[in-house]
């Protein structure tokens, strides 16, 4: 999974090369602030929502094509009752999605997906920015009432950037996983990241057999949480 991965973020870097440090490198736009794409009313179904980056946002892709809405054939396919809501938004850093995270949990989400640092590691933001903002989604999301059960998927950071930031990066998730007692999907582009045929001509974001992928990925932390509340 790594040396898959080391060919992936030198695809980044060379892609990134002449951006500002301003600029997001995984996005379709600007600060996801100002673009955040709101939750469904919540209605008898209980929810999934799944907050992220382009590559939860599916960009470059039919909504369809996107891992939640895969997730969302698995779901039924199953016979559980959930529905799926894709709340991600391309160029999104950490504190992008802390900026709208009680926004999102308006809706009192049975399930909250978080998927971010993406953008942070690409823009060599600090590490301690974004183990911060997700500790501040993670209680601000425990304190809503009913509390949402939380799954964390983690990403990796760009090497060029030194071993010291690499390392220091990667540890957030598994970290901050312990911390709070949260599942977590460790990498969410493992066996994707660095596969030609898996990702668009930017080298970033996954096809759609990618994407397939990534939502097997995740069904495997998914599925459990979901049977389990179901009980």
């Amino acid at each position: 999974m790594i040396s898959r991965y080391v060919a992936f973020v030198l695809q980044l870097a060379a892609t990134a090369c002449g951006r500002t440090r301003d600029e997001p490198a995984i996005s379709s736009g600007g600060d996801a602030s100002d673009t955040a794409a709101a939750p469904a009313p919540t209605g008898a179904t209980p929810t999934v929502v799944f907050v992220g980056t382009s590559l939860t946002a599916g960009l470059g892709l039919d909504p369809a094509q996107a891992y939640p809405a895969l997730l969302q054939a698995k779901i039924d396919s199953t016979g559980l009752r959930y529905r799926v809501v894709n709340a991600g938004v391309s160029g999104e850093t950490s504190a992008g999605a802390l900026r709208r995270i009680d926004w999102v949990l308006r809706d009192h989400p049975a399930v909250l997906v978080i998927e971010t640092g993406a953008n942070d590691g690409l823009r060599a933001l600090s590490p301690d920015s974004l183990e911060a903002n997700l500790q501040a989604m993670i209680d601000r999301a425990k304190r809503s009432t009913p509390s949402p059960t939380i799954l964390l998927i983690g990403m990796e950071a760009l090497p060029n950037f030194g071993r010291a930031y690499g390392r220091q990066f990667r540890r957030i998730y598994p970290d901050i996983a312990r911390k709070n007692d949260l599942p977590l999907v460790p990498f969410l582009l493992a066996g994707v990241a660095g596969v030609d045929s898996l990702n668009q001509p930017d080298g970033m974001h996954p096809t759609a057999a990618g994407q397939r992928i990534v939502a097997g990925t995740v069904w495997k932390t998914l599925k459990p949480i979901l049977e389990k509340r179901e009980r």
